[in-house]
């Protein structure tokens, strides 16, 4: 029986090298798999100086399924990925080379093995589409979705590129609130730290003082006081407490009933509402747009758009209007009859209708929706800033006017 020399990426992303005996080169990429393992390359070995020296098969090879098939790509990682096939396949390489090239210059071995596992399933006789949905937490529906109808319709490299720029600008979006909610995360535990340390440390010192003189300290004092004792002597109970309500919140939203009272709740607040529905109605919009573009049909781009959105209330009302569409109706009339997307958005969809040019308009209005949520969000990241700033002012002030009306009071006595 020959021997054969493997190189596999494990679960992890790590190479492992190593040696089995099998009668074939399948036989030993099905004992990879069955071990977890991605088989990347399998080489016969023989013996040195020998006739089948020159004999030797290798390949990329990836797994049918394989604990990999869990993983995810960030929105970066799947931005870059997709300009790189879209900027390869627009120069004529073939999908299999492009994922091979794709594969080469990835800096992580993560995005390396999901690469070749594609190649590999393509190269098997599987579409792109069929070989992305082997790795579901990586690639979503509008993406698998987007990548079929362009397989469909011959212009594979057009839809990726238009997947490119919505990634791309997903990635940007999620990067540009990331790096505006830094400073304000950062001032709120300074302040949180600066907060604690005057109850534990300062007010306690203050207390001594006050008891020494025989003075009964004012009412602001004596409240000041008693949540200083609180938090020194019961300080495991606030974080029993913190543990608990955070546990059953976790325990709530993991219950679908739990999970769409609280998207309810969160569509009722009176900005964060205002922003979760213009969120989830710039990726309903945008999801259609990309997929009316590439040619999905109407009821299945309207499905999809409602499973990408974040809101099981919006997703519910999107997934009822796209069985309205299916029933004729016309999608104007079936997203009007809710009130979670903005009037300009409606009133777009409504004119492209109307003059038979609906993949623009969605484009269009998706684009208006994007500067709209952008705007917003600047907007709050702006104001939060200012108002811990003030929070923290005023709790300072009331501990500091605690901390100095037994001392005016004692300097009246003397």
């Amino acid at each position: 029986m020959p021997a054969y020399n493997y190189v596999a990426l494990t679960a992890a992303g790590k190479e492992k090298k190593g040696s089995i005996e099998a009668d074939s080169d399948r036989q030993i990429r099905q004992q990879l798999r069955d071990q977890g393992l991605i088989p990347l390359e399998v080489q016969l070995t023989v013996k040195k100086n020998s006739p089948a020296s020159s004999l030797k098969k290798s390949g990329f090879l990836a797994q049918l399924s394989s604990p990999m098939g869990g993983a995810k790509l960030s929105t970066f990682e799947l931005a870059l990925m997709t300009r790189q096939l879209a900027t390869l396949i627009h120069a004529s390489l073939p999908v299999e080379e492009a994922l091979k090239a794709v594969a080469r210059q990835a800096n992580k071995s993560k995005v390396k093995g999901i690469a070749l596992a594609l190649r590999s399933k393509v190269n098997e006789g599987f579409t792109l589409a069929n070989a992305l949905a082997e790795f579901p937490s990586a690639f979503p529906d509008l993406y698998r979705a987007t990548v079929a109808a362009g397989e469909h319709s011959g212009h594979l490299d057009l839809v990726l590129e238009q997947l490119a720029d919505y990634t791309e600008s997903s990635s940007e979006t999620q990067r540009k609130v990331k790096g505006a909610l830094v400073y304000p995360i950062v001032l709120l535990l300074f302040s949180f730290g600066i907060l604690v340390a005057l109850m534990v440390y300062v007010v306690p010192q203050i207390v001594e003082v006050i008891a020494d003189n025989g003075q009964e300290p004012p009412a602001l004092t004596q409240g000041v006081i008693a949540i200083s004792d609180f938090l020194v002597n019961s300080w495991y109970w606030v974080v029993a407490a913190f543990f608990l309500i955070f546990a059953g919140f976790k325990f709530v939203l993991k219950q679908e009933k739990g999970r769409y009272k609280a998207h309810q709740i969160i569509l009722k607040l009176p900005l964060f509402g205002r922003l979760s529905r213009g969120l989830n109605a710039a990726r309903v919009c945008n999801t259609l747009s990309i997929l009316s573009t590439s040619g999905v049909q109407l009821v299945d781009a309207l499905r999809i758009s409602g499973e990408v959105t974040t809101n099981l209330v919006i997703k519910k009302a999107v997934v009822t209007a796209a069985d309205r569409v299916r029933e004729g109706a016309s999608l104007y009339r079936s997203l009007d009859q809710y009130d979670f997307f903005p009037p300009m958005m409606i009133q777009m969809i409504a004119s492209g209708e109307n003059s038979g040019d609906l993949d623009k308009m969605l484009q269009r209005a998706a684009q208006n929706q994007e500067r709209e949520m952008v705007g917003l969000i600047a907007t709050v990241m702006s104001l939060f800033e200012p108002l811990v700033m003030v929070m923290m002012g005023i709790t300072v002030m009331v501990i500091v006017m605690a901390i100095m009306l037994p001392i005016f009071n004692l300097s009246n006595i003397v």
